[in-house]
């Protein structure tokens, strides 16, 4: 038989549903993680700026309170940049992304230099807290230009106050195990919890998308692939990619409301597929994601990016690429005023 066919409409209300943008709800701060799979947490701000605009009855001392009670931690994860993610799934993802990272780094550094590396940098970082510049000089004599990798060595996470609103200081990292007392779990289970919580994030969405979200190859994955395969639901979207799904996620019809909705900076909605039309309209896409990999806060209307805000001297601006019907205008700007007092 063959797969159903998913409109483009029918793909964005079902990423809207899975990422609470249809309506706000009620869940503690780490639950609600989880459901997102992963936040980008490059910018201090918007981690909380993305639960604000998904849960109801948000404040900030929510999110950092689950920070500094290590519910929630900062880390180097998935496109090696930052996420926040829930402390139990970290353990997952660390025990699949970590192991992945390093045989690629194999490519052109022989393994048991990275072995050492890493070793090196685990047993540092479980005695007491290191910074990135004494990573950086530890790692100088075999990665040389590329010190980013020694980010990806072993399982570090962020000390709050690292993560919390408005904190731009330097941070101080420990070994996950050390902050979180369990070591991560193995990469086959890392690889299922991945594809599990990204399908309940993101789906139905192609594998394409998946790695792409993650940055890994379809050999790190395949296990979590083949673990949940017979379970998963698969369609094809209108280019007749094949998708998967789980079987009980959410998927509305295509002419359910959506309200408008404030996403932060690099807000995972924007940044987790291959193919972004089904949120973000191919003719704005240059405009939000920069060629230095900057992507600006953005505003949804009926579900798609419709242009940018930034806040101002107490206020948030607007900056819609088109205009604007008229209701959806006073609902942004009723939207606009919470958010701006959120800021304050």
């Amino acid at each position: 038989m063959a797969e159903r066919v998913l409109t483009r409409r029918e793909l964005n209300r079902a990423t809207l549903a899975r990422q609470l943008l249809l309506r706000r709800e009620r869940l503690p701060v780490a639950r609600a993680v989880e459901r997102l799979c992963a936040m980008q947490a490059q910018y201090s701000l918007s981690p909380y700026i993305g639960l604000w605009t998904r849960l109801e009855g948000f404040e900030r001392q929510q999110l950092t309170r689950a920070l500094e009670r290590r519910r929630v931690v900062k880390a180097t994860l998935f496109r090696l940049t930052l996420h926040l993610v829930s402390a139990r799934d970290y353990l997952g993802f660390a025990g699949l992304w970590f192991p992945a990272q390093r045989t690629q780094f194999s490519a052109d550094l022989d393994a048991a230099t990275i072995e050492r590396l890493a070793s090196h940098v685990a047993a540092m970082a479980r005695e007491r807290r290191v910074t990135h510049d004494e990573l950086h000089e530890l790692a100088r004599p075999d990665f040389g230009d590329r010190l980013w990798r020694v980010r990806a060595l072993t399982p570090l996470v962020h000390v709050p106050p690292s993560g919390t609103w408005k904190h731009h200081g330097r941070a101080e990292l420990i070994g996950a195990e050390t902050w979180l007392g369990r070591p991560p779990t193995d990469a086959a289970t890392g690889a299922e919890l991945l594809v599990r919580r990204y399908l309940a994030a993101f789906g139905p969405a192609a594998r394409d998308d998946l790695l792409k979200f993650s940055n890994l190859r379809v050999r790190d994955l395949q296990p979590g692939l083949d673990a949940l395969g017979p379970k998963l639901r698969r369609f094809r979207d209108e280019q007749e990619r094949l998708l998967l799904d789980l079987a009980s996620a959410p998927r509305p019809t295509a002419d359910t409301p959506a309200p408008v909705r404030f996403l932060p900076k690099w807000d995972s909605i924007i940044l987790a597929y291959a193919d972004r039309t089904r949120v973000l309209p191919t003719e704005y896409r240059d405009t939000v994601i920069r060629k230095n990999g900057d992507v600006l806060p953005t505003f949804l209307v009926d579900g798609v990016v419709a242009g940018a805000w930034r806040e101002e001297k107490g206020r948030v601006l607007l900056e819609p690429f088109a205009p604007l019907p008229r209701a959806a205008r006073r609902e942004l700007e009723d939207e606009a005023a919470r958010l701006a007092a959120f800021h304050q």
